[in-house]
């Protein structure tokens, strides 16, 4: 499953109980690691929001993220944050294909997330998630430009409010074929053409190393661009354990020796006990 997948079939209404309850506690962050732990809430689609959110918060994460507007009260009430929130659109399912790269998406675009920004401070939703959308013949100098009108427009409201609108790159080899954000160079491209720090790229690991590799470099060359993390294995898009091709630990120090203080998100596919397989995941990322 992928993300687009979830969103069209709606997956994740269902609950379940929870397993593993036995998992031991995170070893703590060093002191130079100081960016916070989040987890992103499609991937396990067979628990409710608050089930994933009463085992985030065993596991001493900070928050659970990519939720919708009416989901945001059920992480705070367990002590968490949605630390990437979703703008509540009128598309849901089409929200990574149809995006700010086309001006006529600006007409219901512009005004949902004006809508969105004040209620995520009311909510102390730091950051709203938002995407390119597919290029669909569009060339990307085209697609640039017109991303950065539509975003310009929501940067006095962010600015006045402390919100950070991210644009997430994604991979268009594998999971979203034609996606125009697809690549770090378009996206600070982007960033630099807005200049505002109330816009920043959401850095999907699992997506950049299909698109591109290199991560290590990558990040330490333009972390001032970068305001979230994705995390999750290659190939496969499942545990960031030694089964697959990145080193997590590695990119983790990478990323507290830049300085962030932002979140890191767990936005991989468990393919066995999901509180294990979370535990282990956020182990790793204490660097």
């Amino acid at each position: 499953m992928n993300r687009r997948r979830f969103l069209a079939t709606g997956v994740g209404a269902g609950a379940a109980a929870l397993v593993g309850a036995g998992t031991a506690r995170a070893e703590s962050a060093a002191p130079g690691a100081a960016f916070k732990h989040s987890v992103c809430r499609w991937p396990y689609g067979k628990l409710s929001v608050d089930q994933l959110a009463r085992m985030a918060r065993e596991l001493e994460l900070d928050s659970v993220e990519l939720l919708e507007r009416d989901e945001w009260p059920i992480a705070r009430s367990h002590g968490l944050t949605c630390a990437m929130g979703y703008a509540p659109v009128p598309e849901p399912r089409t929200r990574l294909t149809r995006g700010f790269n086309r001006l006529e998406n600006h007409a219901w675009l512009v005004p949902a997330y004006e809508r969105a920004i004040p209620l995520a401070a009311a909510s102390r939703i730091p950051n709203l998630i938002c995407f390119s959308g597919n290029r669909d013949g569009l060339d990307d100098e085209e697609g640039l430009a017109n991303c950065a009108r539509g975003l310009d427009a929501l940067l006095p409201a962010a600015e006045r409010h402390g919100v950070t609108i991210c644009m997430e790159l994604l991979n268009s080899k594998v999971d979203h074929p034609d996606y125009q954000c697809d690549r770090t160079p378009w996206g600070v491209a982007l960033v630099k053409r807005l200049g505002s720090e109330r816009f920043k790229l959401l850095y999907d690991i699992y997506h950049m190393q299909i698109m591109e590799g290199d991560v290590i470099r990558t990040i330490r060359d333009n972390h001032q661009y970068i305001g979230h993390y994705h995390t999750a294995g290659v190939p496969g898009r499942h545990e960031i354990d030694a089964s697959q091709e990145l080193n997590y630990p590695a990119i983790m120090r990478a990323i507290a020796d830049t300085g962030f203080t932002g979140f890191v998100a767990q936005e991989f596919i468990p393919t066995r006990d999901p509180r294990t397989a979370l535990a282990e995941a956020v182990a790793i990322c204490r660097v």
